[in-house]
């Protein structure tokens, strides 16, 4: 970047909140995404308003450079890295909690709140934001708007974009817009706010939200249930939610998760298990009481043993502790890990679940599946060492076959992580050409410069 567009940007943002020394650039040209190589951003913005964000983009149609938008660089899809240079913004200094209505449950934030921080200021309320990514305690609602992030409760609570009524963003060329509105209903012209939630930062950077908030739930019950047979463990799940039990959550770890949780963190876990699930159930004294009856009811029909249950919440924070470490435990024993967020119909679950086993045995390679089980969103780790370059060819392989397999169950290649760029040759594949063509025109259309978030979602064309 040279001088005169540094002094241009200083002059929108002031001195202090644009960095392009090389300690900041490398600072901000990754993410958690695995990536072998780094590109630094030319620069660094650290934004205050949006009114700032604004002119970066009229700035960077003008000039022209690329802009990159990033909340707290927590994504595993390389979303945020700067594959072709430019600027990165950074949305963590616009992170005030601008409001919090308890008569129509609503929040009001900026992008750089973190998930878990407003979580916890309206539970002082006895309110509840229902969204919980596994990288809560990191993770910002700007990132988790731009990825319609998930996590355990979406099994009953429904994904970012089910708890967004309104947002303020800016568009590619630099337009402040608002979409949706702070009603629960309004269906006035075209849905252009769930167009650009998920959609990675490509189509727009959110500077405000307005969010949907629910009532506390009063009491929450923990079932912890072991399974002997991988096939009865998945079809559990099925049945669990057939029995009309709507749990808040219904996760699923393998026993190769689980032996690997127990030699991080031992937390008890039945190692001779072939899977466990972790049920909880949520909202009235009496409503969970009998929810967690019937759940283990059903569980213990379809072949679970070892049932344990937490009542209170320390109790069930022990459990749930367990679970919490699945990935970082993953993380511990092996230099690469590919984590793939899959997704299949919950009555394909045993199919998918013993197909990706088979595939890392045809393979010889290490797998460990945990995840959100009650929406089919599972998380497939292939584990490979750094110094094995045919033991990662085969890992690449596996997981080549294993979203085949995905796609011919109906399901994703992604519930949550997003595309990015360890995806995107992968897209084409589950969506087909006509739709990626209609993605570009609508990219194109906002985004004719390209300036907005180059190198994500779109495959790259051979020879590029």
């Amino acid at each position: 970047m040279d001088s005169s567009l540094i002094k241009d940007l200083q002059r929108i943002l002031g001195r202090e909140n644009l960095a392009w020394g090389e300690t900041e650039r490398l600072c901000y040209g990754y993410d958690a995404t695995v990536a072998a190589d780094i590109v630094l951003p030319e620069a660094v913005a650290f934004p205050q308003t949006a009114d700032q964000v604004a002119q970066i983009l009229r700035l960077a149609n003008r000039v022209p450079f690329f802009v990159i938008p990033r909340g707290a660089g927590s994504g595993l899809t390389g979303g945020a890295r700067p594959v072709c240079g430019g600027l990165v913004l950074s949305t963590e200094r616009m992170n005030r909690i601008l409001a919090i209505d308890s008569e129509c449950l609503q929040a009001v934030v900026e992008p750089g709140v973190v998930t878990e921080k407003l979580q916890l200021e309206v539970e002082k309320l006895g309110l509840f934001y229902a969204p919980d990514p596994q990288s809560r305690a990191v993770c910002t609602i700007g990132g988790n708007l731009a990825e319609n992030a998930g996590g355990p409760r979406a099994v009953k609570y429904g994904v970012t974009r089910t708890h967004v009524l309104a947002a303020e963003a800016v568009l590619p060329q630099g337009e402040l817009v608002r979409l949706g509105a702070r009603t629960v209903k309004s269906v006035a012209g075209y849905d252009l706010l769930s167009l650009l939630i998920g959609s990675e930062g490509t189509l727009g950077v959110f500077t405000q939200a307005t969010l949907r908030l629910l009532p506390l739930p009063r009491s929450r019950r923990t079932i912890l249930a072991a399974f002997y047979s991988l096939e009865d463990c998945t079809r559990a799940v099925a049945a669990v939610l057939q029995a009309g039990v709507l749990p808040s959550a219904l996760e699923f770890m393998d026993r190769a998760a689980v032996n690997c949780v127990e030699d991080y963190q031992p937390s008890g876990l039945p190692r001779e298990a072939e899977a466990v699930l972790l049920v909880e159930v949520d909202g009235s004294d009496a409503q969970t009481a009998e929810d967690a009856a019937l759940a283990k009811a059903v569980l213990e029909k379809h072949g679970a043993r070892n049932l344990q249950q937490a009542d209170d919440a320390r109790s069930s924070e022990a459990l749930w502790k367990a679970r919490r470490a699945a990935g970082p435990a993953l993380a511990r024993i092996a230099p690469i890990k590919f984590n793939e967020d899959i997704v299949v119909p919950i009555n394909r679950l045993p199919e998918a679940v013993l197909g990706i086993h088979r595939i890392a045995e045809k393979y010889a390679t290490r797998c460990a599946i945990f995840g959100h089980a009650g929406d089919g969103n599972l998380h497939v780790n292939f584990l490979s060492p750094a110094d094995n370059a045919q033991k990662l060819a085969d890992v690449e392989r596996a997981v080549d076959e294993m979203f085949d397999l995905v796609i011919s169950l109906e399901g994703s290649i992604t519930g949550e992580h997003g595309v990015g760029t360890t995806k995107a040759k992968y897209l084409p594949r589950e969506i087909g050409l006509p739709v990626l063509e209609l993605m570009r025109r609508i990219k194109q259309t906002l985004d004719p410069l390209g300036i907005l978030n180059p190198g994500k979602i779109f495959p790259v064309a051979q020879g590029d």
